[in-house]
């Protein structure tokens, strides 16, 4: 009987989280420096060594999702206040329960039996929580079925934690917007710098999974969207070739780029949530060699580097790392060529894409939930909603999306094949093969600005890296921590060919052995609170 108690009360102590998504976030007291926001012995862990825990009886999986829960009310919905989660799945220790007892019976599925996993807010489950892409016009968007990524994680015996937070519509509804912003679930803040931008779209999967606030984190991407996050909240960040996870049950915007990947500490765990959510039969984890490198011939893509020097002394550093881990760099200094009115078409197949997709999604969404049935109809809604919705920022991308033709259209074809020869046989597949080289490396993005609510997102110019060839050319793409300036994460990219998944992981998981290079989160409210920092910013007196 104590135990039902127990676990009504925490059930309740779930549901209570989900509501408090929905309470105005105002007048929270400020962080105070000195409590300590860092995570206890078991959620410190990264995911497979927490895997390891839960199988040497060190932890049960009940006391794992009592514990996130906990750190979710301190870290997320007070404290910091880093707004990553965006609703808590009520079954989740009923799960866990279950799972216990499988394990105790001798039935283990694998190693996430029993590991609790956030979910990017744009990504359908089964569970009583909805997908609503941080917008009202899906606030009631239950879904019936697990898309195929859930059911596959699900199988493996993962635990649906509940679901982040995220940059609106995907970070696909204005040309002004602020990354990490939701109407449903307000800024995300990265926990490393509170006042720093966390990035998007998956801005709760970054933030969570650095936090520690799940065990690992799903996140989705079309051009940067699980790389970015995953490099500036200072965490392993993977988007796979598009296609070996499948893109049915979560919101679109392009078919031809989107996909998820999984958010996570280690690279290890990433490997091991692709084993899960892929819908190949390849091991992902079977190339995680220390020696992985050894021998490999490394792209240093020079023509990408950062007009930050502090973020090139930290990839030359990491250029080092690669050298002892074994590898033979290449450097490549000359830009592959684009076609005229490149940017045009590559944004102009996203807007196609967007209106065609969206328009087949809501049509399978519930009328009696979701009345919204199609682009033009969110449009409206947005316009009559606007003290909500548009309190931050229009909607310019869903205006100029309605307007493209068919995806049948003459424009249309014309633009995909423009975007998919730059990016495969004249972008990365021509790099490689001019080189002979194995994968390419780069830094993964800038160093996070603040977050700006006048200005919206406002990056530092020169971005570093080839996420965007990866990412049009649909290729798989690894980004490791490398260090950080300034109390701010940056990261290392990994590109390699179309389904090369398995070996970039590989080459990443060599470098991140070599270097261990990531950062825990500090919860500084500001940059400038750090002591040499802050010392640095008074008069000196000279004395």
């Amino acid at each position: 009987m104590l135990n039902q108690i127990r676990n009504s009360l925490l059930v309740l102590s779930a549901l209570l989280a989900i509501s408090a998504c929905d309470k105005p976030q105002e007048n929270k007291p400020e962080v105070k420096q000195d409590v300590d926001f860092q995570p206890g012995k078991i959620l410190v862990g990264t995911l497979p060594e927490i895997s390891r825990s839960l199988a040497n009886g060190e932890v049960t999986s009940e006391q794992l999702v009592t514990l996130y829960l906990k750190r979710i009310d301190m870290v997320d919905r007070a404290g910091p206040n880093l707004q990553s989660v965006l609703s808590i799945n009520p079954d989740a220790m009923a799960e866990a329960q279950r799972l216990d007892k499988l394990r105790q019976s001798g039935e283990v599925l694998g190693p996430l039996h029993g590991i609790p996993i956030l979910l990017k807010d744009n990504i359908e489950s089964i569970d009583k929580i909805p997908t609503t892409a941080g917008a009202l016009a899906l606030k009631e968007n239950y879904a019936d079925t697990d898309s195929p990524l859930v059911a596959g994680l699900r199988k493996a015996g993962a635990i649906i934690l509940g679901k982040t937070n995220l940059s609106q519509w995907a970070n696909f509804r204005s040309e002004d917007s602020m990354s990490g912003w939701s109407a449903l679930g307000g800024q995300v803040r990265n926990p490393h710098v509170l006042s720093r931008n966390p990035c998007g779209s998956s801005s709760g999967s970054g933030a969570a999974a650095a936090a520690s606030l799940a065990s690992g984190t799903v996140g989705t991407e079309t051009n940067g969207s699980i790389i970015c996050p995953s490099n500036v909240n200072g965490i392993v960040g993977f988007k796979p070739t598009v296609g070996v996870v499948s893109q049915s049950g979560i919101i679109p915007i392009s078919v031809t780029q989107d996909t998820a990947g999984p958010m996570t500490k280690s690279v290890e765990g990433a490997a091991l949530m692709m084993n899960a959510m892929a819908s190949t039969e390849t091991d992902y984890t079977a190339l995680l060699k220390p020696g992985s490198l050894k021998g490999v011939r490394v792209g240093v893509v020079r023509f990408a580097s950062a007009s930050y020097q502090p973020i090139n002394d930290l990839f030359e550093a990491a250029l080092k790392d690669l050298v002892e881990a074994g590898a033979i760099l290449v450097d490549i200094n000359d830009r592959p060529a684009t076609p005229e009115n490149y940017s045009k078409h590559t944004y102009d197949l996203l807007k196609y894409e967007f209106k065609d997709g969206l328009n087949k999604y809501l049509a399978t969404t519930d009328p009696a939930k979701v009345t919204t049935r199609t682009l033009a109809e969110v449009i409206e809604f947005n316009k009559e909603h606007a003290d909500i919705e548009m309190a931050l920022f229009n909607q310019s991308i869903f205006d100029k999306s309605e307007q493209m033709d068919a995806v049948t259209s003459e424009g249309y074809l014309n633009t995909l094949a423009i975007v998919l020869k730059t990016n495969r046989e004249e972008g990365i597949d021509f790099l490689m093969s001019e080189h002979n080289v194995q994968v390419l490396v780069s830094p993964s993005g800038v160093l996070a600005p603040a977050i700006d609510p006048v200005n919206g997102d406002v990056w530092p110019g020169g971005w570093p890296g080839i996420g965007s060839y990866a990412a049009r050319a649909g290729y798989p793409h690894a980004t490791v921590p490398m260090g950080t300036f300034r109390h701010l994460p940056v990261g290392i990219s990994f590109v390699g060919g179309a389904n090369q998944d398995a070996n970039i992981l590989g080459y990443a998981y060599a470098y991140e052995q070599q270097s261990m290079k990531r950062a825990t989160p500090r919860y500084l409210p500001t940059v400038d609170m750090a002591p040499e920092i802050k010392k640095a910013m008074r008069p000196h007196t000279g004395k």
